[in-house]
């Protein structure tokens, strides 16, 4: 073998750094890869143009697009309008329900990110595991799973596989089309739903079935019922007479009753108070909660209850304003804090009614509730301010806003912008990034999305990932550092049959991807294999297809974000991701080395 180099070992060095950094998580992986992009030239790893290279490549263009479409297609309601039809078909077998929902989720995943699609139909899997009385951790993981592995049936469907044709051109090899790998990715899919099928008794946690009269078993929408309805009460001229003052937040806590709007003189309306607020007397309040508390309120507080809704009646109508149900994302600058350390009302002017955690329903002192990954918060808010924290994204929103937001008149237009971005890359000798941005551009043209909200829908931290690793994927080559290690590899492993080496290279991509992030494993490993794969006389294409495929095998740990978003609601524990992972994880490796002998010829 050659010598090391001085440049060899700062570039491994890096690689270290970052995969350091990427594990202990002391800095966000965007940062991680910003630190990248300014070193390596610092250094003299890469040229300072190569640098930034990363920032317009086809693969984060690509990227881009593929979001924005994704945004299009959300926003008219398009793909949520398959949620209720596909919940009817599967009927009321438990093996029917997670077939015909994880081919869907799957399906969806080939086109848009699979945290999307998972969120989706988060609510109505809570609605079917409720409706059949099957515990509702053997339907989340299968389906979670399956959004996964729909991300491997286009070359579109995962940030990996975008990527892998960018990755493949240093080395002037063949591109990839769009459906190359659609056999492998549908065998996944095929797999993944076969396997719970016939295992799921043994690999899935039991549960519990839970009942329609316990409170705690029903998801956030089935329980708004329960949780009240809307009253409006009349203050006293003598409420604030020999009393301390009374705020918002203690009607909440003594009664369970929720101010959702209030008068403050002479006329001012106030929606969706801070729970500072005080509560004046011959004022009109707008309370949500049971008859009983309403009744208990009035009663100790010298309150008169209306008939109904009279001066609020067009700040609660649905059409102004509504309650949703949102979840707490992965990566949430909510998750680990309370409401009230965000000043939640304060900021965002909308009142948070009940969160629901682990089948429990909490509605008393949910300020100062710390929160959790996948905990679903029931919120009440003109849609306006909904929409202005579903800008935020550090809440999920599994029920859509309202049909004029949604822009249901626009399906039309975005679907037939996403066929022709399909149409563009299948017929049309025309880079990746340029197809698939043609798409966007028409729906931003076409009013399904403003230009605003194209940008707003954008991960900004996941372009800035990949343009910053691409420099140091671009290192390892230029450097001969990919070829030192392939070469050190191969001499551990010996001379070994070109099926051996790419099991090989699929084990190593899963065991990346565990502790890093996908783009992250792709981006170090691909240089790697290929030159692995040219020393060992097999077809390099293949080798970094692994990689590509391989890097969505993330089950084995609750580290992946369908993972992180599906642990609470589904009450799963380490140890369940383990078990069924596993099983999971060995069988995507084998069916996939298959598929790929069978489909290759390898």
């Amino acid at each position: 073998m050659e010598p090391l180099t001085t440049e060899n070992i700062l570039v491994m060095g890096m690689i270290a750094v970052a995969v350091f950094l990427f594990v202990v998580e002391w800095v966000r992986v965007d940062v991680v890869a910003m630190l990248m992009m300014v070193t390596l030239p610092l250094l003299g790893l890469v040229e300072p143009k190569e640098a930034f290279i990363g920032l317009s490549s086809n693969a984060v263009v690509s990227i881009i697009a593929v979001i924005i479409i994704g945004a299009g297609l959300d926003k008219t309601g398009l793909i949520n309008r398959l949620v209720n039809p596909i919940v009817r078909l599967a009927g009321n077998s438990q093996g029917r329900v997670i077939t015909a929902i994880s081919i869907t989720v799957a399906a969806i995943s080939s086109f848009m990110q699979n945290i999307g699609a998972a969120a989706l139909f988060l609510p109505a899997i809570q609605r079917t595991s409720k409706m059949l009385k099957i515990p509702l951790g053997q339907l989340l993981m299968p389906i979670g799973f399956s959004a996964i592995l729909g991300g491997t049936v286009t070359l579109v469907g995962s940030s990996p596989l975008i990527l892998l044709n960018d990755l493949l051109e240093p080395f002037g090899l063949e591109p990839f089309g769009l459906f190359d790998v659609t056999p492998i990715g549908l065998a996944l899919v095929a797999t993944g739903i076969v396997c719970f099928i016939v295992l799921g008794r043994f690999i899935l946690p039991k549960g519990e079935v839970e009942s329609e009269s316990d409170e705690g078993g029903t998801d956030l929408p089935d329980i708004v019922g329960e949780l009240g309805r809307f009253a409006e009460l009349h203050t006293p001229p003598d409420f604030t007479d020999y009393r301390d003052p009374i705020h918002v937040d203690d009607l909440r806590r003594r009664y369970l009753c929720n101010v959702v709007a209030l008068t403050e003189p002479p006329d001012f309306k106030v929606l969706s108070p801070s729970p500072d607020t005080e509560v004046r007397a011959n004022v009109d309040l707008v309370v949500y909660g049971r008859d009983k508390d309403i009744r208990r309120l009035a009663e100790e507080e010298g309150l008169t209850v209306k008939d109904g809704i009279d001066v609020f009646k067009k700040e609660v109508s649905a059409n102004k304003s509504n309650s949703v149900e949102a979840v707490v994302a992965p990566r949430s600058p909510l998750s680990g804090k309370t409401l009230n350390e965000v000043n939640f009302q304060d900021r965002y002017r909308v009142t948070p009614l009940a969160i629901y955690r682990r089948n429990e329903v909490y509605r008393a002192e949910i300020g100062d509730m710390v929160l959790n990954v996948g905990d679903a918060v029931l919120l009440h808010g003109t849609w306006t301010r909904l929409k202005l924290l579903q800008g935020e994204r550090s809440l999920l929103f599994t029920t859509p806003l309202d049909v004029e937001l949604l822009r249901p008149e626009k399906a039309v237009w975005a679907g037939f912008w996403l066929a022709v971005a399909l149409g563009m890359v299948l017929f049309l000798d025309i880079q990746l990034a340029v197809c698939l941005m043609t798409g966007a551009l028409g729906m931003v043209i076409t009013n399904v999305l403003t230009i605003d909200e194209a940008y707003q829908s954008v991960d900004w931290r996941t372009i800035f990932l990949l343009g910053g690793l691409i420099p140091l994927g671009i290192a390892t080559e230029k450097t001969g550092t990919a070829a030192w290690i392939a070469q050190a590899v191969l001499n551990a492993i010996g001379t070994v049959e070109p099926i051996v080496l790419l099991t090989v290279i699929g084990v190593l991509s899963t065991v990346f991807t565990l502790v890093i992030s996908n783009v992250g494993a792709t981006v170090l490993l691909v240089p790697l294999v290929v030159n692995m794969a040219i020393a060992a006389d097999t077809d390099p294409r293949m080798a970094a297809l692994v990689v590509g495929l391989a890097t969505s095998n993330s089950f084995i740990l609750p580290t992946h974000q369908v993972n992180a978003l599906y642990m609470g609601p589904g009450r799963y524990r380490s140890v369940d991701f383990l078990k069924a992972g596993s099983v999971v994880s060995v069988l995507f490796i084998v069916v996939m080395i298959g598929m790929i002998y069978l489909v290759f010829g390898v």
